[in-house]
Protein backbone atom coordinates (compact mmCIF):
# COMPACT_ATOMS: atom_id res chain seq x y z
CA UNK A 1 0.00 0.00 0.00
CA UNK A 2 0.95 3.66 -0.51
CA UNK A 3 0.46 6.69 0.94
CA UNK A 4 0.75 9.12 3.56
CA UNK A 5 3.35 7.34 6.48
CA UNK A 6 1.43 5.06 9.13
CA UNK A 7 4.28 3.87 11.32
CA UNK A 8 3.95 1.01 14.11
CA UNK A 9 2.95 3.25 17.09
CA UNK A 10 5.90 3.59 19.56
CA UNK A 11 3.54 2.63 22.49
CA UNK A 12 0.69 -0.22 22.63
CA UNK A 13 -3.20 0.82 22.83
CA UNK A 14 -5.21 -1.02 25.31
CA UNK A 15 -7.07 -3.86 23.74
CA UNK A 16 -10.71 -2.39 24.91
CA UNK A 17 -9.86 0.66 23.09
CA UNK A 18 -8.72 -0.63 20.26
CA UNK A 19 -11.81 -2.72 20.23
CA UNK A 20 -14.08 0.77 20.27
CA UNK A 21 -12.23 2.39 17.63
CA UNK A 22 -12.52 -0.87 15.08
CA UNK A 23 -16.45 -1.14 16.31
CA UNK A 24 -16.68 2.70 15.23
CA UNK A 25 -15.00 2.19 11.98
CA UNK A 26 -17.62 -0.94 11.73
CA UNK A 27 -20.47 1.46 12.06
CA UNK A 28 -19.92 3.22 8.29
CA UNK A 29 -19.66 -0.20 6.99
CA UNK A 30 -22.87 -1.73 4.77
CA UNK A 31 -25.49 -2.93 6.84
CA UNK A 32 -25.82 -6.75 6.16
CA UNK A 33 -27.77 -7.76 8.87
CA UNK A 34 -30.49 -5.37 8.57
CA UNK A 35 -30.75 -6.28 5.05
CA UNK A 36 -30.28 -3.06 2.97
CA UNK A 37 -27.17 -5.06 1.06
CA UNK A 38 -27.72 -7.28 -2.03
CA UNK A 39 -24.48 -8.94 -1.53
CA UNK A 40 -21.21 -9.91 -0.38
CA UNK A 41 -22.29 -11.83 3.08
CA UNK A 42 -25.11 -14.01 3.03
CA UNK A 43 -26.83 -14.23 6.57
CA UNK A 44 -28.66 -17.02 8.28
CA UNK A 45 -29.34 -15.11 11.48
CA UNK A 46 -27.45 -14.73 14.85
CA UNK A 47 -27.74 -18.55 15.95
CA UNK A 48 -25.61 -19.66 13.13
CA UNK A 49 -23.21 -16.54 13.36
CA UNK A 50 -22.83 -17.19 17.09
CA UNK A 51 -21.92 -21.00 15.94
CA UNK A 52 -19.93 -19.99 13.38
CA UNK A 53 -17.68 -17.32 15.24
CA UNK A 54 -17.35 -19.65 18.34
CA UNK A 55 -16.18 -22.61 15.83
CA UNK A 56 -13.65 -20.38 14.17
CA UNK A 57 -12.30 -19.04 17.24
CA UNK A 58 -11.68 -22.31 18.89
CA UNK A 59 -9.67 -23.08 16.00
CA UNK A 60 -8.18 -19.79 15.15
CA UNK A 61 -4.32 -20.96 15.72
CA UNK A 62 -4.92 -24.15 14.00
CA UNK A 63 -2.43 -24.41 10.63
CA UNK A 64 -4.81 -27.05 7.82
CA UNK A 65 -0.57 -26.68 6.24
CA UNK A 66 -0.33 -30.14 7.60
CA UNK A 67 -3.29 -31.91 8.62
CA UNK A 68 -0.83 -34.32 10.27
CA UNK A 69 -0.25 -32.37 13.05
CA UNK A 70 -4.17 -31.32 13.35
CA UNK A 71 -6.41 -34.76 12.96
CA UNK A 72 -8.96 -32.68 13.56
CA UNK A 73 -8.61 -30.00 10.99
CA UNK A 74 -8.12 -33.32 8.44
CA UNK A 75 -11.80 -34.35 9.60
CA UNK A 76 -13.50 -31.15 8.92
CA UNK A 77 -12.21 -30.59 5.63
CA UNK A 78 -12.44 -34.44 4.87
CA UNK A 79 -16.34 -34.44 5.55
CA UNK A 80 -17.02 -31.10 4.29
CA UNK A 81 -15.74 -32.23 0.77
CA UNK A 82 -17.90 -35.54 1.56
CA UNK A 83 -20.92 -34.35 2.17
CA UNK A 84 -20.55 -31.50 -0.40
CA UNK A 85 -20.40 -33.99 -3.13
CA UNK A 86 -22.80 -36.18 -1.96
CA UNK A 87 -25.18 -33.85 -2.20
CA UNK A 88 -23.96 -32.26 -5.44
CA UNK A 89 -24.03 -36.08 -7.14
CA UNK A 90 -20.73 -37.74 -6.51
CA UNK A 91 -20.39 -40.87 -6.44
CA UNK A 92 -17.93 -43.27 -3.80
CA UNK A 93 -15.45 -42.02 -6.10
CA UNK A 94 -15.43 -38.56 -5.68
CA UNK A 95 -12.61 -36.36 -4.46
CA UNK A 96 -12.08 -32.87 -4.00
CA UNK A 97 -10.42 -30.38 -1.25
CA UNK A 98 -11.37 -27.23 0.30
CA UNK A 99 -10.47 -23.26 -0.72
CA UNK A 100 -10.38 -20.34 0.54
CA UNK A 101 -12.69 -19.24 -2.28
CA UNK A 102 -14.60 -19.49 -5.10
CA UNK A 103 -11.86 -17.58 -7.27
CA UNK A 104 -9.40 -20.51 -6.02
CA UNK A 105 -11.98 -23.60 -6.56
CA UNK A 106 -12.17 -22.06 -9.98
CA UNK A 107 -7.99 -21.66 -10.25
CA UNK A 108 -7.42 -24.89 -8.80
CA UNK A 109 -9.64 -26.78 -11.26
CA UNK A 110 -8.12 -24.99 -14.69
CA UNK A 111 -4.63 -25.33 -13.05
CA UNK A 112 -6.05 -29.38 -12.73
CA UNK A 113 -6.92 -29.85 -16.15
CA UNK A 114 -3.91 -27.51 -17.63
CA UNK A 115 -1.80 -30.15 -15.63
CA UNK A 116 -3.86 -33.18 -17.06
CA UNK A 117 -3.09 -32.11 -20.50
CA UNK A 118 0.32 -31.75 -19.99
CA UNK A 119 0.71 -35.45 -18.98
CA UNK A 120 -1.39 -36.76 -21.07
CA UNK A 121 -1.52 -34.81 -24.49
CA UNK A 122 2.07 -33.40 -24.31
CA UNK A 123 1.59 -32.14 -28.09
CA UNK A 124 -0.85 -28.90 -26.90
CA UNK A 125 1.20 -26.38 -26.32
CA UNK A 126 -1.55 -23.71 -26.28
CA UNK A 127 -4.42 -25.01 -24.27
CA UNK A 128 -7.49 -23.59 -24.23
CA UNK A 129 -10.66 -23.59 -22.34
CA UNK A 130 -14.03 -22.63 -23.58
CA UNK A 131 -17.02 -20.75 -21.53
CA UNK A 132 -19.86 -18.22 -21.98
CA UNK A 133 -19.46 -14.68 -21.78
CA UNK A 134 -21.42 -14.27 -17.94
CA UNK A 135 -18.77 -16.77 -16.72
CA UNK A 136 -17.03 -15.75 -13.45
CA UNK A 137 -14.11 -13.65 -14.28
CA UNK A 138 -12.04 -16.37 -11.79
CA UNK A 139 -11.65 -18.07 -15.01
CA UNK A 140 -9.58 -15.26 -16.50
CA UNK A 141 -7.52 -14.94 -13.68
CA UNK A 142 -6.52 -18.39 -13.93
CA UNK A 143 -6.06 -18.07 -17.60
CA UNK A 144 -3.56 -15.20 -17.02
CA UNK A 145 -2.23 -17.31 -14.48
CA UNK A 146 -1.73 -20.06 -15.58
CA UNK A 147 -1.30 -20.03 -19.38
CA UNK A 148 -4.66 -21.15 -20.78
CA UNK A 149 -6.10 -19.27 -23.69
CA UNK A 150 -9.60 -18.29 -22.37
CA UNK A 151 -11.93 -18.41 -25.72
CA UNK A 152 -15.31 -16.50 -24.45
CA UNK A 153 -18.71 -17.30 -26.71
CA UNK A 154 -21.53 -15.16 -26.03
CA UNK A 155 -24.53 -16.26 -24.33
CA UNK A 156 -28.32 -16.67 -25.69
CA UNK A 157 -30.90 -13.42 -25.47
CA UNK A 158 -31.97 -16.26 -22.45
CA UNK A 159 -28.49 -15.27 -21.53
CA UNK A 160 -27.44 -19.11 -20.71
CA UNK A 161 -24.58 -20.46 -22.95
CA UNK A 162 -25.45 -21.26 -26.46
CA UNK A 163 -24.21 -24.81 -26.81
CA UNK A 164 -24.22 -24.45 -30.68
CA UNK A 165 -21.76 -21.61 -30.74
CA UNK A 166 -19.31 -23.56 -27.91
CA UNK A 167 -19.32 -26.48 -30.20
CA UNK A 168 -18.06 -24.76 -32.79
CA UNK A 169 -14.93 -23.13 -30.46
CA UNK A 170 -13.58 -26.45 -29.47
CA UNK A 171 -10.72 -27.61 -31.29
CA UNK A 172 -7.91 -29.68 -30.65
CA UNK A 173 -6.68 -27.40 -28.30
CA UNK A 174 -9.57 -27.09 -25.74
CA UNK A 175 -8.88 -29.36 -22.85
CA UNK A 176 -11.36 -27.51 -21.13
CA UNK A 177 -15.12 -26.53 -20.95
CA UNK A 178 -17.42 -24.23 -18.43
CA UNK A 179 -20.42 -23.72 -17.50
CA UNK A 180 -22.24 -21.89 -14.47
CA UNK A 181 -25.07 -22.82 -12.06
CA UNK A 182 -26.03 -20.27 -11.91
CA UNK A 183 -24.13 -17.71 -13.51
CA UNK A 184 -23.75 -14.72 -11.24
CA UNK A 185 -25.36 -11.60 -13.26
CA UNK A 186 -28.21 -13.24 -14.26
CA UNK A 187 -28.85 -15.68 -12.05
CA UNK A 188 -29.65 -18.51 -14.59
CA UNK A 189 -28.13 -22.13 -15.28
CA UNK A 190 -26.30 -22.43 -18.44
CA UNK A 191 -27.54 -25.61 -20.44
CA UNK A 192 -25.41 -28.34 -18.51
CA UNK A 193 -26.22 -31.60 -20.19
CA UNK A 194 -25.78 -30.47 -23.34
CA UNK A 195 -22.58 -28.79 -22.76
CA UNK A 196 -21.42 -32.16 -20.84
CA UNK A 197 -22.54 -34.00 -23.27
CA UNK A 198 -20.41 -32.25 -26.05
CA UNK A 199 -17.42 -31.93 -23.56
CA UNK A 200 -17.95 -36.01 -22.98
CA UNK A 201 -18.24 -36.34 -26.88
CA UNK A 202 -14.58 -34.45 -27.45
CA UNK A 203 -12.95 -36.38 -24.42
CA UNK A 204 -11.97 -33.20 -22.43
CA UNK A 205 -12.86 -31.82 -19.29
CA UNK A 206 -16.04 -30.18 -17.88
CA UNK A 207 -16.49 -27.73 -14.99
CA UNK A 208 -19.58 -26.16 -13.67
CA UNK A 209 -19.04 -23.18 -11.40
CA UNK A 210 -21.78 -23.75 -9.04
CA UNK A 211 -19.88 -21.50 -6.57
CA UNK A 212 -22.80 -19.90 -5.84
CA UNK A 213 -25.67 -22.14 -6.35
CA UNK A 214 -24.07 -25.50 -5.27
CA UNK A 215 -25.48 -24.88 -1.41
CA UNK A 216 -29.13 -23.81 -2.83
CA UNK A 217 -29.81 -25.50 -5.57
CA UNK A 218 -30.19 -28.88 -4.35
CA UNK A 219 -32.53 -27.54 -1.59
CA UNK A 220 -34.30 -25.44 -4.02
CA UNK A 221 -34.80 -28.67 -6.30
CA UNK A 222 -36.33 -30.78 -2.95
CA UNK A 223 -38.91 -27.55 -2.40
CA UNK A 224 -40.84 -28.72 -5.65
CA UNK A 225 -38.80 -26.05 -8.00
CA UNK A 226 -38.11 -26.69 -11.00
CA UNK A 227 -33.91 -26.72 -10.73
CA UNK A 228 -32.31 -28.47 -14.65
CA UNK A 229 -29.91 -30.78 -13.96
CA UNK A 230 -26.26 -29.34 -13.08
CA UNK A 231 -24.05 -31.49 -10.93
CA UNK A 232 -22.21 -34.77 -10.97
CA UNK A 233 -24.86 -36.65 -11.70
CA UNK A 234 -24.94 -35.54 -15.16
CA UNK A 235 -22.98 -37.41 -17.47
CA UNK A 236 -20.04 -35.61 -18.55
CA UNK A 237 -19.29 -33.25 -15.60
CA UNK A 238 -16.01 -33.90 -14.09
CA UNK A 239 -15.64 -31.36 -11.81
CA UNK A 240 -17.92 -28.68 -9.35
CA UNK A 241 -16.92 -26.09 -7.44
CA UNK A 242 -19.41 -24.66 -4.36
CA UNK A 243 -19.30 -22.19 -1.96
CA UNK A 244 -19.74 -22.82 1.81
CA UNK A 245 -19.51 -19.56 2.92
CA UNK A 246 -22.13 -18.20 0.50
CA UNK A 247 -25.27 -19.95 0.51
CA UNK A 248 -23.82 -22.43 3.37
CA UNK A 249 -23.88 -19.78 5.51
CA UNK A 250 -20.18 -20.47 6.79
CA UNK A 251 -17.43 -18.39 7.86
CA UNK A 252 -15.47 -16.45 5.16
CA UNK A 253 -12.86 -18.37 3.64
CA UNK A 254 -14.81 -22.08 2.88
CA UNK A 255 -15.08 -23.19 -0.75
CA UNK A 256 -14.92 -26.74 -2.00
CA UNK A 257 -13.84 -28.14 -5.46
CA UNK A 258 -15.24 -31.36 -6.11
CA UNK A 259 -13.51 -34.02 -8.57
CA UNK A 260 -15.39 -37.25 -10.11
CA UNK A 261 -12.39 -39.16 -8.69
CA UNK A 262 -9.22 -39.29 -6.76
CA UNK A 263 -6.86 -39.53 -10.60
CA UNK A 264 -8.25 -36.16 -11.16
CA UNK A 265 -7.56 -34.48 -8.15
CA UNK A 266 -3.95 -35.64 -8.45
CA UNK A 267 -3.32 -33.03 -11.00
CA UNK A 268 -4.55 -30.19 -8.69
CA UNK A 269 -2.05 -31.18 -5.73
CA UNK A 270 2.11 -29.25 -5.79
CA UNK A 271 5.03 -31.54 -4.93
CA UNK A 272 8.43 -29.67 -4.16
CA UNK A 273 10.87 -32.84 -3.15
CA UNK A 274 14.11 -30.71 -3.39
CA UNK A 275 14.31 -28.13 -1.27
CA UNK A 276 16.51 -28.11 2.12
CA UNK A 277 14.01 -27.58 4.10
CA UNK A 278 11.96 -31.19 3.42
CA UNK A 279 9.15 -32.36 0.91
CA UNK A 280 6.86 -29.86 -0.06
CA UNK A 281 3.40 -30.65 -0.69
CA UNK A 282 0.26 -28.57 -0.73
CA UNK A 283 -2.84 -29.61 -2.21
CA UNK A 284 -4.41 -26.29 -2.90
CA UNK A 285 -3.05 -22.48 -3.66
CA UNK A 286 -2.08 -21.40 -0.49
CA UNK A 287 0.57 -22.65 1.90
CA UNK A 288 -0.73 -21.63 5.28
CA UNK A 289 -4.50 -23.09 5.49
CA UNK A 290 -6.48 -21.17 8.22
CA UNK A 291 -7.88 -23.85 10.15
CA UNK A 292 -11.13 -21.86 11.78
CA UNK A 293 -12.64 -21.87 8.46
CA UNK A 294 -12.45 -25.53 8.25
CA UNK A 295 -13.98 -25.86 11.85
CA UNK A 296 -16.91 -23.16 10.98
CA UNK A 297 -17.67 -24.87 7.92
CA UNK A 298 -18.19 -28.30 9.65
CA UNK A 299 -19.92 -26.65 12.25
CA UNK A 300 -22.85 -24.97 10.36
CA UNK A 301 -22.90 -27.88 7.95
CA UNK A 302 -23.89 -30.26 10.58
CA UNK A 303 -25.71 -28.09 13.03
CA UNK A 304 -28.26 -27.17 9.97
CA UNK A 305 -28.44 -30.48 8.34
CA UNK A 306 -30.76 -31.01 5.09
CA UNK A 307 -33.91 -30.16 7.38
CA UNK A 308 -32.31 -26.57 7.98
CA UNK A 309 -30.81 -25.85 4.54
CA UNK A 310 -34.45 -26.55 3.40
CA UNK A 311 -35.77 -24.27 5.78
CA UNK A 312 -33.63 -21.59 4.74
CA UNK A 313 -34.38 -22.06 0.82
CA UNK A 314 -37.75 -21.61 1.35
CA UNK A 315 -37.18 -18.39 3.14
CA UNK A 316 -35.32 -17.65 0.76
CA UNK A 317 -37.21 -18.75 -2.54
CA UNK A 318 -40.13 -16.95 -1.63
CA UNK A 319 -38.50 -13.84 -0.49
CA UNK A 320 -37.20 -13.56 -3.90
CA UNK A 321 -40.32 -14.47 -5.68
CA UNK A 322 -42.01 -11.40 -3.94
CA UNK A 323 -39.13 -9.21 -4.61
CA UNK A 324 -38.84 -10.36 -8.35
CA UNK A 325 -42.77 -10.31 -8.87
CA UNK A 326 -42.74 -6.54 -7.35
CA UNK A 327 -40.06 -5.53 -9.65
CA UNK A 328 -41.69 -6.45 -12.58
CA UNK A 329 -45.18 -4.76 -11.39
CA UNK A 330 -42.94 -1.12 -11.42
CA UNK A 331 -43.39 0.55 -14.81
CA UNK A 332 -40.16 0.87 -16.51
CA UNK A 333 -38.84 -2.46 -14.69
CA UNK A 334 -37.91 -5.51 -15.74
CA UNK A 335 -36.13 -8.94 -14.39
CA UNK A 336 -33.35 -10.16 -16.58
CA UNK A 337 -34.34 -13.64 -18.30
CA UNK A 338 -35.87 -16.04 -16.11
CA UNK A 339 -33.64 -17.00 -13.17
CA UNK A 340 -33.80 -20.21 -11.70
CA UNK A 341 -32.90 -19.33 -7.96
CA UNK A 342 -32.55 -16.57 -5.72
CA UNK A 343 -30.05 -14.19 -7.56
CA UNK A 344 -31.39 -11.95 -10.47
CA UNK A 345 -31.29 -8.12 -12.01
CA UNK A 346 -33.19 -6.09 -13.49
CA UNK A 347 -33.00 -3.41 -16.29
CA UNK A 348 -34.95 -0.49 -17.93
CA UNK A 349 -35.53 0.42 -21.02
CA UNK A 350 -37.00 3.66 -19.93
CA UNK A 351 -35.11 5.49 -18.00
CA UNK A 352 -31.21 5.74 -16.28
CA UNK A 353 -31.15 2.23 -14.10
CA UNK A 354 -27.71 3.47 -12.44
CA UNK A 355 -29.18 6.72 -11.57
CA UNK A 356 -32.10 4.78 -9.92
CA UNK A 357 -29.05 2.62 -8.27
CA UNK A 358 -27.84 6.17 -6.51
CA UNK A 359 -31.31 6.89 -5.57
CA UNK A 360 -31.72 3.75 -3.58
CA UNK A 361 -28.14 4.70 -2.35
CA UNK A 362 -29.56 7.70 -1.01
CA UNK A 363 -32.37 5.62 1.28
CA UNK A 364 -29.25 3.32 2.58
CA UNK A 365 -29.84 0.57 0.50
CA UNK A 366 -26.60 -1.07 -1.88
CA UNK A 367 -27.29 -2.42 -5.05
CA UNK A 368 -24.42 -3.75 -7.13
CA UNK A 369 -23.95 -2.24 -11.04
CA UNK A 370 -23.60 -4.29 -13.89
CA UNK A 371 -23.44 -4.15 -17.84
CA UNK A 372 -24.02 -5.16 -20.70
CA UNK A 373 -26.92 -4.01 -20.49
CA UNK A 374 -26.69 -1.65 -17.69
CA UNK A 375 -28.72 -3.35 -14.74
CA UNK A 376 -28.91 -3.56 -10.97
CA UNK A 377 -27.65 -7.10 -9.07
CA UNK A 378 -29.56 -8.41 -6.12
CA UNK A 379 -28.59 -11.94 -4.17
CA UNK A 380 -31.46 -12.85 -1.55
CA UNK A 381 -30.84 -14.16 1.77
CA UNK A 382 -32.97 -15.02 4.47
CA UNK A 383 -32.18 -11.34 6.36
CA UNK A 384 -34.05 -10.16 3.14
CA UNK A 385 -37.37 -11.51 4.48
CA UNK A 386 -38.78 -8.92 6.75
CA UNK A 387 -37.28 -5.93 4.73
CA UNK A 388 -38.69 -7.16 1.18
CA UNK A 389 -41.79 -4.93 1.47
CA UNK A 390 -39.76 -1.96 2.30
CA UNK A 391 -37.14 -2.24 -0.38
CA UNK A 392 -40.22 -2.78 -3.40
CA UNK A 393 -41.83 0.60 -1.49
CA UNK A 394 -38.96 2.48 -2.03
CA UNK A 395 -37.67 1.46 -5.61
CA UNK A 396 -41.43 1.94 -6.88
CA UNK A 397 -41.09 5.37 -5.12
CA UNK A 398 -37.40 6.11 -6.56
CA UNK A 399 -37.93 4.59 -10.34
CA UNK A 400 -41.19 7.15 -10.22
CA UNK A 401 -38.35 9.65 -9.17
CA UNK A 402 -36.25 9.29 -11.72
CA UNK A 403 -38.73 8.49 -14.31
CA UNK A 404 -40.08 12.21 -13.88
CA UNK A 405 -36.70 13.79 -13.88
CA UNK A 406 -35.12 12.31 -17.20
CA UNK A 407 -33.50 15.22 -18.54
CA UNK A 408 -31.28 15.54 -15.32
CA UNK A 409 -27.55 15.49 -15.85
CA UNK A 410 -26.11 12.26 -13.98
CA UNK A 411 -24.44 12.01 -11.29
CA UNK A 412 -22.27 9.99 -8.81
CA UNK A 413 -22.14 5.87 -10.14
CA UNK A 414 -24.48 7.01 -12.88
CA UNK A 415 -22.59 9.75 -14.37
CA UNK A 416 -18.93 6.98 -14.08
CA UNK A 417 -21.07 4.18 -15.31
CA UNK A 418 -22.26 6.26 -17.67
CA UNK A 419 -19.37 7.63 -19.01
CA UNK A 420 -17.67 4.12 -19.31
CA UNK A 421 -20.08 2.47 -21.38
CA UNK A 422 -19.80 5.00 -24.39
CA UNK A 423 -16.07 3.89 -24.63
CA UNK A 424 -15.07 1.59 -26.97
CA UNK A 425 -11.37 1.33 -25.42
CA UNK A 426 -11.57 -1.02 -23.10
CA UNK A 427 -7.97 -0.44 -22.36
CA UNK A 428 -8.70 2.76 -21.28
CA UNK A 429 -11.56 1.49 -18.79
CA UNK A 430 -8.74 -0.67 -17.30
CA UNK A 431 -6.32 2.36 -16.78
CA UNK A 432 -9.31 3.89 -14.76
CA UNK A 433 -9.44 1.05 -12.58
CA UNK A 434 -6.47 0.35 -12.18
CA UNK A 435 -6.09 4.28 -11.08
CA UNK A 436 -9.14 3.73 -8.80
CA UNK A 437 -7.64 0.55 -7.05
CA UNK A 438 -4.41 2.59 -6.46
CA UNK A 439 -6.47 4.95 -4.42
CA UNK A 440 -8.53 2.46 -2.53
CA UNK A 441 -5.25 0.67 -1.34
CA UNK A 442 -4.00 3.59 -0.33
CA UNK A 443 -3.79 4.91 3.15
CA UNK A 444 -5.98 7.63 4.60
Amino acid sequence: MTGPAIRLPARGTPGRQILEEMSGLRAHDADWRGGRTWSLVYYAGEEVEDLIKKAYTMFIAENGLNPGAFPSLRKFETEVVAMTADMLGGGPEAAGTMTSCGTESIMMAVKTYRDKARDEHPEISSPEMVLPETAHPAFYKAAHYFGVKAVRIPVGTDFRADAGAMRDAVNDNTILMVGSAPSYPHGVIDPIKDLAALAMEKGIGFHVDACLGGFLLPFVRKLGYPVPDFDLRVPGVTSISADVHKYGFAAKGASTVIYRDKSLRRHQFYVFTDWSGGIYAHPTMTGTRPGGSFAAAWAVMKHLGEEGYLRLADTIMKTAKKLMEGINSIPGLRVLGRPDMSVFAFASDSFDIYALGDAMDARGWRLDRQQRPPCLHMMVTPAHEKIAGLFLSDLRECARAVAENTSAVPEGTAAMYGMLGTLPDRGVIKDFVLNFMDDLMSAK
